[in-house]
């Protein structure tokens, strides 16, 4: 269990953004500049994040627009997703659920959590939940081993588990905490590292106890400009995730939350790095390249549902075969 002495809490003046990094976390940047330390710029305000455009939103992937409870989103079919709580080990400067996240919401509540399973007792077609946030794992254990036993009297679904913890605060990974889960498979652990540098070895014993447990771990990574866009970094970051155990399963354009075009890097650019990579690696270290499209469009791979490129926008197809448009903005 993490201590709150561990997590240095706070908000930018700035920005009213809420700010904080684990010790843990902070320890693996060489130096506190944002502009030139790629750990550093995950957590560390920087002045840019006041800059906003008409283009972007608080809540740039349409959670509100789907949620049907009280913290319960449900977007896709045969999956929804249960915002447990708004807090964080570390708060991701580049986070595309700003509208949330660390703004006093708290816990689910018992009332809430009834809504939601009232909700998914009417609703045989969602098989799979995602837990989120905020990080789930700021729950004790007792507390989300009880959230999800609860969820299992409606149906047996599959948990996912989102997590940052084994990258910000791998402590809070214990074996009581693997043991409790492997009572509960099927789960899958999603996490999410962006840069090779946080692949530590108290982040791979972390994720042999989650693996050791029968948890399949996936890794959810962001294209950030500074962070990790260029080839060589992705490879190095894919290499060690596959060599964990741990798929390389998204790697996603940067949203269009509020305050953070410093952090975006054009797709042109992302296609033109995933053709490289594709070069370099298996398929099993290659993960998809994709964006969740603007106003609820939806989770798309960009390789294969971009449709043109106009001089002011992407046009890409949907799920459903609509087309849809991503803005294509000015590198700055």
């Amino acid at each position: 269990m993490y201590d709150d002495d561990d997590v240095l809490i706070g908000v930018d003046p700035a920005t009213r953004l809420p700010y904080g990094v684990s010790r843990y976390y902070a320890s693996l940047a060489e130096h506190d500049d944002p502009d030139s330390d790629p750990i550093a710029a995950q957590y560390a305000p920087r002045e840019a994040e006041g800059d906003t455009s008409p283009l972007e939103s608080s809540d740039p992937i349409g959670d509100r627009q789907y949620e049907v409870t009280p913290r319960l989103v449900h977007h896709y079919r045969d999956r929804a997703l249960i915002l447990v709580n708004d807090r964080c080990a570390t708060y991701c400067r580049h986070c595309f659920r700003r509208h949330f996240t660390g703004h006093g919401a708290g816990r689910l509540s018992a009332g809430e959590l009834e809504k939601a399973c009232c909700y998914l007792s009417d609703h045989p077609e969602v098989r799979e939940i995602l837990l989120s946030g905020g990080d789930p794992l700021m729950h004790g254990d007792e507390e989300l081993f009880a959230l999800i036993d609860r969820l299992r009297t409606v149906r047996d679904f599959l948990i996912r588990v989102c997590t940052r913890m084994p990258v910000v605060l791998p402590s809070r990974i214990t074996e009581s905490f693997a043991q409790s889960l492997s009572y509960r498979l099927p789960a899958w652990v999603v996490i999410h590292a962006n840069h090779p540098r946080e692949i530590t070895g108290e982040f791979e014993r972390a994720v042999a106890l989650l693996l050791r447990a029968g948890a399949p771990v996936a890794n959810q990574a962001v294209l950030l400009r500074g962070v990790n866009d260029d080839a060589e970094t992705l490879e190095a970051l894919f290499r060690g995730l596959q060599r964990n155990g741990i798929r390389p399963y998204y790697l996603f354009q940067g949203d269009l939350a509020s305050g953070t075009a410093h952090f975006r890097v054009p797709i042109e650019r992302g296609i033109e790095l995933m053709r490289t990579l594709r070069r370099r690696l298996s398929g099993l270290a290659l993960p998809t390249y994709a964006v969740d499209l603007p106003a609820g469009g939806g989770k798309v791979p960009i390789e294969a549902n971009l449709v043109r490129t106009e001089s002011d926008r992407y046009i890409f197809r949907d799920a459903n075969g609509a087309e849809r448009s991503y803005p294509r903005e000015i590198e700055r």
